[in-house]
């Protein structure tokens, strides 16, 4: 059995994957397993993974399934995965060398169920380091509920044990915003996280993410948190975690949706407050009694948060 195996979908990114590819065979921890899913690409990504196939046959291992999208790659990909535990990489982000093993000799140490990492924000003129959030080790669930408001929500600065993945909860096909959407149905099932203070894992910049067209999968993080509100009912969590589902329900459509949305015209912008606002009263009509309110900057932002702060935050995104 590996010690790690890394899902690797890729989908359109030759610029980027032979640093990508690069940054994995060449990793500091011995007994790797690397999972290239290649998504339908119609770029010359192929050619790529075939050299790195050639050159590292018992470290490399290249499947080819139908466009379906991020989601349904990294699924295919969870499939093929022998490895104690489980990471992921995008095809146009890269490594440290030593991200592997030092996230796998931190999770044998105290048999962690998900271990994470530091990030550096790779962009044409600076690279930036971002913290995950996980100052400390979170040794039971209670500590993990109250990380749960403030944890960086991406999919590719963890390793996840691979027995996690047998909760059946996946990556949510056909829509953005897919990481947090994953991480929040998987939380129940975690009861211990370790903390590596490195910034291990360099998430590249591309140019083009943000657009000022306006997109209807904007709208993708309202449902994504709904669904969330069905699984923890429907799993029977939402009592013991409704305190923190309604924070974060509340802080990623008032803060994260609405700060993308300040990216389209004022109409469409206008829309999205209103509908993030009828939503939260939906669902939470009680949300400014939130435990968690008064103890972060974006807790009392929430609390105060109305159509005037709307306003302002569109001004403020927009000079």
């Amino acid at each position: 059995m590996p010690k790690v195996s890394v899902v690797v979908p890729v989908y359109n990114v030759e610029k980027y994957l032979d640093k990508c590819l690069n940054s994995l065979v060449y990793q500091t921890l011995d007994d790797i397993e690397i999972v290239v899913i290649n998504d339908g690409t119609k770029d010359n990504s192929q050619k790529i993974i075939d050299k790195y196939v050639q050159s590292f046959p018992q470290k490399v291992f290249s499947y080819t399934k139908p466009n379906g999208g991020l989601s349904d790659a990294r699924n295919f990909g969870i499939s093929k995965c022998h490895g104690k535990y489980i990471g992921f990489i995008d095809g146009d982000d890269y490594a440290n060398l030593n991200m592997f093993k030092d996230l796998y000799q931190k999770a044998i140490k105290s048999n962690f169920d998900v271990v994470v990492c530091d990030i550096n924000y790779i962009s044409d003129n600076e690279s930036k380091c971002v913290s995950s959030l996980v100052e400390t080790d979170l040794m039971n669930k209670n500590e993990i509920k109250k990380q749960m408001i403030n944890i960086y929500p991406a999919a590719w600065n963890k390793i996840y044990k691979r027995e996690l993945f047998d909760s059946g909860v996946l990556f949510k096909k056909n829509v953005w915003y897919e990481d947090v959407e994953f991480l929040y149905r998987l939380f129940p099932y975690i009861n211990t996280i370790g903390t590596v203070k490195k910034p291990l894992i360099n998430y590249v910049q591309r140019e083009g993410a943000i657009t000022k067209t306006f997109d209807k999968r904007l709208y993708n993080y309202i449902n994504n948190w709904n669904g969330i509100i069905d699984f923890y009912k429907e799993k029977g969590f939402y009592d013991e975690y409704k305190d923190e589902i309604e924070y974060c329900y509340c802080r990623y459509l008032l803060a994260t949706f609405l700060k993308q949305a300040t990216n389209f015209s004022k109409s469409d912008y206008n829309m999205a407050v209103n509908e993030a606002l009828n939503n939260i009263k939906s669902n939470f009509p009680n949300y400014k009694k939130n435990k968690y309110l008064n103890k972060t900057i974006k807790g009392i932002y929430i609390r105060f948060f109305n159509k005037f702060f709307a306003k302002i935050l569109y001004i403020k995104n927009n000079k």
